[in-house]
């Protein structure tokens, strides 16, 4: 265990306006819009995740027009012109170059944004896959997509701890900005390390910061956890090399791959995420082109001046 004072924040979740129907025209004229445009723009900057986003509009329109069950035309506007958001260019672009050319039967998520495993079995049709999660309404929703890319795939609403999963199971594992929101992850990473065959691979993403440090959110975001003693929610951790270390690298060993993301100018992106959470007509479109310009790859953890995401890739010994 960490045998220091990590600083604390609190966050307080606003009360979101109500947007007209009207309103939400418009907001949706806008995205159809302006979304290419954006995309176009961030091209010529050396982003990641640019092919990813292509691939999101390849499946929103076969929702739109292919044969099998088709999603909400919310979901699929969503897919066409704004998939993601910010740090996720970075995620999923990392992921899938880590597992490109890796070879696996059996492969298992653990509550990553569902893009990301729908997009690996979309293009690894001889993959069966377990994909867990405890919130009931998301999963339903990734249902649909398992549907609609025709995936074997089994899905678990529960936590980690309760998956009706064997040891040394899984080719491949990946988990993408989960870690960051268990209290016990040391715990969680033993539980995933655990499920891994030997010589298979696990992927992680989790928020990283120069110095680490926790935010507190006042409102349960997934109605899993208990107040503390202040009445907030435990929301994340942003790791440092000492906490990954401590709290990860103690089960895992040293990773094959790292890759860091992060933004140039301190305070950005808690600054973007407050707007998201106040601003019902926040210009998603934009994000690739903010991601371009406002964010950069770092060598080192201790370089970050402010918030980033770090990627790891792990590959258990025989």
């Amino acid at each position: 265990m960490l045998n220091r004072e990590i600083e604390k924040t609190v966050i307080h979740v606003p009360a979101r306006p109500q947007v007209t129907a009207l309103g939400a025209g418009m907001h949706a004229i806008k995205g159809i819009l302006l979304g290419p445009a954006y995309w176009f723009l961030a091209a010529f900057f050396p982003v990641p995740g640019l092919r990813f986003r292509a691939r999101c509009a390849a499946l929103g329109m076969r929702a739109l027009f292919g044969f099998r069950r088709r999603l909400p035309l919310r979901t699929v506007f969503h897919l066409l012109f704004m998939p993601m958001e910010s740090t996720r260019y970075f995620e999923f672009d990392f992921v899938r170059k880590m597992l490109e050319q890796r070879p696996m039967e059996r492969y298992l998520d653990v509550s990553s944004p569902r893009l990301l495993p729908i997009s690996i079995l979309d293009t690894r049709i001889d993959v069966a896959a377990d994909l867990i999660n405890p919130n009931a309404g998301d999963l339903e929703q990734t249902a649909l997509f398992v549907d609609l890319v025709g995936a074997r795939c089994r899905l678990h609403r529960c936590l980690l701890a309760d998956a009706p999963l064997a040891a040394e199971t899984f080719d491949v594992i990946t988990s993408i900005s989960v870690l960051e929101h268990i209290p016990d992850d040391e715990n969680a990473v033993r539980q995933i390390w655990n499920l891994l065959k030997p010589g298979g691979a696990l992927v992680l993403t989790v928020p990283c910061m120069a110095k680490a440090s926790e935010q507190y959110i006042d409102r349960d975001e997934w109605g899993l956890l208990d107040k503390d003693s202040d009445g907030h929610f435990f929301w994340q951790r942003f790791y440092d090399q000492q906490m990954l270390e401590q709290r990860v690298f103690c089960v895992t060993g040293e990773p094959q791959q790292v890759a860091i993301y992060g933004e140039k100018v301190a305070g950005a992106l808690l600054r973007n995420s407050a707007r998201k959470r106040s601003d019902p007509r926040y210009p998603y479109w934009r994000e690739p082109y903010m991601m371009a310009t406002e964010y950069r790859s770092f060598a080192r953890l201790d370089e970050l001046p402010g918030e980033g995401v770090i990627g790891l890739l792990f590959v258990k010994k025989i």
